[in-house]
């Protein structure tokens, strides 16, 4: 029976992964999330560019799970230094980074998958079991049949559906919260709801989420009387 992170007896070995994120509970959460999906196996953790390139020229890795705002170097110039040390790996983007100019220069680096920040299990869960397709066909060796079958391998890497949110969760009232925060310099729920045209409820829910997943801090708010409400800042 096969295992999270584990290979079939006598079949492929598990692909190799490094996690390389500075957030620390990020870091473990995306670990966690590497060993649980069969077929996959998280060789090395790294919290800085530098620690990064140590990891691989001493470890064996097939995957590289980065995140793109590191404290001592952005992940493109990383991917940049990777590509320029020759090593055979593949390079999974997890950020926060919504600009389209990274996304293209990601995509210019060789990035084969672009993951948006915050993310659930299923979601990190598709993407990798869409690249360990992706690089069973590539290493089925041969030649492609034709157009058709080239099309089907490079887009095996990318999932056409969104990636799954909590229960009754939505991507757009997300974006929409995501927006707001960091827009401001710090938000309480009674103002983002004013800002997305939501509930209090449904904004705190969301925004609860986000401090969860690491992406903003909670801080209190003091000012009048009574409890201090709490302030919601981008991270």
């Amino acid at each position: 029976m096969t295992g999270a992170g584990t290979g079939t007896p006598g079949g492929p070995a598990p692909v190799r992964v490094l996690v390389v994120e500075d957030e620390p509970v990020a870091a473990e959460a995306h670990r966690a999330y590497v060993e649980r999906t069969a077929g996959f196996t998280a060789v090395a953790v790294a919290g800085t560019g530098a620690a990064a390139l140590d990891a691989l020229s001493r470890t064996a890795v097939d995957l590289v799970l980065l995140d793109l705002h590191l404290p001592d170097a952005s992940g493109l110039e990383l991917c940049r230094r990777i590509r320029a040390a020759g090593a055979d790996v593949d390079v999974l983007a997890v950020t926060s980074a919504r600009e389209l100019a990274t996304v293209r220069a990601a995509a210019v680096h060789g990035v084969v998958g672009y993951l948006l920040k915050p993310f659930t299990y299923p979601a990190l869960r598709d993407r990798l079991e869409a690249y360990a397709a992706y690089r069973a066909q590539l290493r089925a060796g041969g030649e492609a049949a034709g157009q058709a079958e080239i099309d089907r391998v490079l887009g095996a890497v990318r999932p056409s559906r969104s990636a799954p949110l909590p229960k009754g969760m939505g991507r757009e009232t997300l974006d929409a919260v995501v927006a707001a925060v960091r827009r401001a310099p710090g938000v309480s729920a009674a103002e983002t709801a004013e800002l997305i045209g939501a509930s209090r409820i449904t904004a705190r829910r969301y925004l609860e989420y986000l401090a969860e997943t690491g992406l903003v801090d909670r801080v209190p708010r003091y000012g009048g009387a009574g409890r201090p409400e709490l302030e919601y800042r981008w991270r």
